[in-house]
């Protein structure tokens, strides 16, 4: 009777050592899915990069030094080989960006273009699908991590030398970060 107990013991430790393994196997696929999601979209956005600074540059040819930028932000974020390096290289893009819209600020003509026009609301829908996009892959990786430090899952996560998954965190400028001023007079 001893043995029987014992070997059903160590059956159901085995069961469940399978059923947590592939829920960890299952998350981290998961995960990777999801950020070929996001990766989808932030090349549909490094796309959409060249057509917006083409239609800027020809009101403002003399912006040279902002159309490298953009350019070599662009280069940076595509190449980026990890969520946490897409994330350092998509704030500089993102940097970039806001410079080009600020550069069209200045040219009443370009603000009234329809091809600008197109191209701002694509960029608008396209980051609106990213940031859809980077809130899901954040909470698979947020499941994700705690299976990993959560007991008895963490176990078999060291076992089989399952990593923590990194976040995709845009940074806020500091202009962002501070409170808003509101003035009614």
């Amino acid at each position: 009777m001893f043995m029987f107990v014992v070997f059903v013991g160590a059956v159901a430790i085995v069961v469940i050592g399978i059923v947590l393994y592939n829920a960890l196997v299952r998350g981290r696929n998961t995960v990777e899915s999801t950020w070929a999601d996001v990766d989808v979209l932030l090349k549909k956005r490094y796309d959409l990069v060249p057509n917006l600074a083409e239609a800027v540059r020809a009101y403002a040819a003399h912006e040279r030094g902002l159309f490298d930028k953009l350019s070599e932000a662009r280069s940076a974020a595509a190449g980026a080989p990890s969520p946490a390096a897409k994330t350092k290289a998509e704030n500089a893009l993102t940097e970039a960006v806001r410079g080009l819209f600020a550069v069209a600020e200045a040219y009443p003509d370009l603000k009234a273009s329809e091809e600008f026009m197109q191209l701002q609301q694509q960029l608008r829908e396209l980051e609106d699908a990213i940031e859809g996009a980077r809130r899901t892959y954040n909470a698979v990786v947020r499941e994700f991590n705690i299976r990993i430090e959560a007991f008895p899952s963490n176990v078999v996560a060291t076992w089989f030398e399952f990593k923590k998954a990194d976040f995709f965190e845009l940074e806020a400028p500091e202009a962002e970060k501070q409170p808003v001023k509101i003035s009614f007079s």
